[in-house]
Protein backbone atom coordinates (compact mmCIF):
# COMPACT_ATOMS: atom_id res chain seq x y z
CA UNK A 1 0.00 0.00 0.00
CA UNK A 2 3.16 2.41 0.54
CA UNK A 3 3.81 2.12 -3.34
CA UNK A 4 0.34 3.26 -4.56
CA UNK A 5 -0.29 6.25 -2.14
CA UNK A 6 3.48 7.09 -2.58
CA UNK A 7 2.53 6.92 -6.36
CA UNK A 8 -0.82 8.77 -5.85
CA UNK A 9 0.54 11.29 -3.76
CA UNK A 10 3.68 12.24 -6.18
CA UNK A 11 1.85 15.46 -7.75
CA UNK A 12 1.59 16.71 -4.31
CA UNK A 13 5.76 16.40 -4.02
CA UNK A 14 6.14 20.11 -5.12
CA UNK A 15 3.65 21.30 -2.57
CA UNK A 16 5.35 19.47 0.10
CA UNK A 17 8.88 20.96 -1.03
CA UNK A 18 7.49 24.19 -1.25
CA UNK A 19 6.22 23.54 2.72
CA UNK A 20 9.49 22.23 3.83
CA UNK A 21 11.79 24.95 2.12
CA UNK A 22 9.21 27.89 3.79
CA UNK A 23 10.41 25.96 7.19
CA UNK A 24 13.95 26.06 6.50
CA UNK A 25 13.78 29.72 6.20
CA UNK A 26 11.74 30.18 8.91
CA UNK A 27 13.94 28.56 11.77
CA UNK A 28 16.65 30.56 9.82
CA UNK A 29 14.72 33.48 10.95
CA UNK A 30 14.36 32.59 14.02
CA UNK A 31 17.69 31.82 14.87
CA UNK A 32 19.19 35.49 13.40
CA UNK A 33 16.53 36.93 15.13
CA UNK A 34 17.41 35.18 18.23
CA UNK A 35 21.25 35.26 18.08
CA UNK A 36 22.91 37.16 20.60
CA UNK A 37 25.50 38.59 18.59
CA UNK A 38 23.20 40.29 15.86
CA UNK A 39 21.16 41.32 19.05
CA UNK A 40 24.50 42.42 20.65
CA UNK A 41 25.23 44.56 17.22
CA UNK A 42 21.95 45.53 17.09
CA UNK A 43 21.92 47.70 20.35
CA UNK A 44 25.83 48.97 19.50
CA UNK A 45 24.14 50.30 16.16
CA UNK A 46 21.52 51.93 18.84
CA UNK A 47 23.44 53.45 20.61
CA UNK A 48 25.97 54.77 18.00
CA UNK A 49 23.01 56.68 16.32
CA UNK A 50 21.95 58.11 19.16
CA UNK A 51 25.65 59.19 20.47
CA UNK A 52 25.57 60.73 16.79
CA UNK A 53 22.05 62.58 17.40
CA UNK A 54 20.64 60.38 14.81
CA UNK A 55 18.06 59.16 17.63
CA UNK A 56 16.00 60.97 20.02
CA UNK A 57 16.19 59.77 23.35
CA UNK A 58 12.41 58.59 23.34
CA UNK A 59 13.65 56.85 19.76
CA UNK A 60 16.77 55.23 21.93
CA UNK A 61 14.35 53.55 23.97
CA UNK A 62 11.79 52.42 21.94
CA UNK A 63 14.11 50.57 19.87
CA UNK A 64 16.33 49.10 22.94
CA UNK A 65 12.91 47.80 24.35
CA UNK A 66 12.37 46.37 20.75
CA UNK A 67 15.39 44.51 20.86
CA UNK A 68 14.69 43.27 24.36
CA UNK A 69 11.27 41.95 23.49
CA UNK A 70 13.14 40.08 20.89
CA UNK A 71 15.45 38.93 23.70
CA UNK A 72 12.64 37.45 25.78
CA UNK A 73 9.84 36.89 22.40
CA UNK A 74 7.56 39.02 23.43
CA UNK A 75 5.38 40.15 20.46
CA UNK A 76 4.19 43.60 20.70
CA UNK A 77 4.95 44.80 24.02
CA UNK A 78 6.54 48.47 22.85
CA UNK A 79 3.91 49.24 20.48
CA UNK A 80 1.48 48.36 23.80
CA UNK A 81 3.05 50.64 25.31
CA UNK A 82 2.82 53.37 23.00
CA UNK A 83 -1.05 52.86 22.86
CA UNK A 84 -1.26 53.66 26.48
CA UNK A 85 1.01 56.60 26.46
Amino acid sequence: MGLLSSIALLPLAPVRGVVWMGELIQEHVERQLHDPAVLRRDLEEIDRAAAAGELSEQERDRARQAILDRMTGARGGAVAKDRKE
